[in-house]
């Protein structure tokens, strides 16, 4: 599936593969990984394994789990991103590489350029582009909010939209084709007014997806 390089200072300390629904990683020698350094929380943060996807989780750790520079709660790893917690860097390595980039996670308020949302929509999209691989183009087309009627391209691997705190959820371009996927929030989404029950759900163009109190449709093709 994928491994992670920890590295301290540039010196490749360990590698693990991450072959377990859920891996844990702390300074506590029961973690599957342990880091022993007082920067690291006992239990610092969780990796789980959902299909071919790894979300990285904080436990709530004194000094926090940072992804490619920014602190986050909960996170879908994409290949070559690079975890930090203290002084260690963590690599997260997909063992298949291919087409991937970073996953983003929306801050509140942030608009998709063009789109001309804001805060208090009940959505925020982060930016899109880059990207390309075998499967046809798609975009999401969104319903209701300030952004109604806005089309947005999905040419990135991973685009994770929502809002943090409340719901997130993320699409992945796959070789088969597009993976939505719920990442935080205590309610899950819906497609075609159905809860997602499971992890993820492959979408279907016209496929119609209510997150965050925005409605929006995904359109391939």
């Amino acid at each position: 599936m994928g491994k992670l390089v920890v590295s301290l200072d540039g010196v490749v300390i360990k590698e693990v593969q991450i072959t377990k629904d859920k891996t844990t990683l702390g300074r506590r020698p029961y973690n599957d990984i342990v880091i022993d350094n007082l920067a690291v929380s006992g239990e610092h943060a969780v990796l789980q394994m959902v299909g071919n996807d790894v979300f990285i989780e904080d436990l709530n750790s004194t000094n926090g789990t940072y992804i490619n520079g920014k602190a986050i709660k909960k996170q879908l790893l994409a290949d070559n991103d690079t975890v930090e917690i203290g002084k260690y860097k963590i690599k997260f390595l997909l063992n298949d590489s291919g087409d991937y980039e970073k996953t983003m996670i929306l801050k509140p308020g942030a608009a998709l350029p063009g789109l001309g949302g804001s805060a208090g929509t009940g959505s925020s999209f982060g930016g899109l582009g880059g990207g390309g691989g075998t499967v046809g183009p798609a975009a999401i087309k969104v319903l209701t909010g300030a952004a109604a009627g806005r089309e947005v391209a999905l040419t990135k691997v991973v685009t994770t939209l929502g809002k943090p705190g409340v719901q997130v959820a993320s699409i992945t371009k796959r070789p088969t084709g597009y993976v939505f996927a719920h990442v935080e929030g205590a309610q899950r989404p819906s497609v075609n007014g159905i809860p997602l029950t499971g992890e993820s759900i492959a979408l279907r163009t016209g496929d119609l997806i209510e997150l965050a109190g925005t409605q929006m449709q995904f359109v391939q093709g």
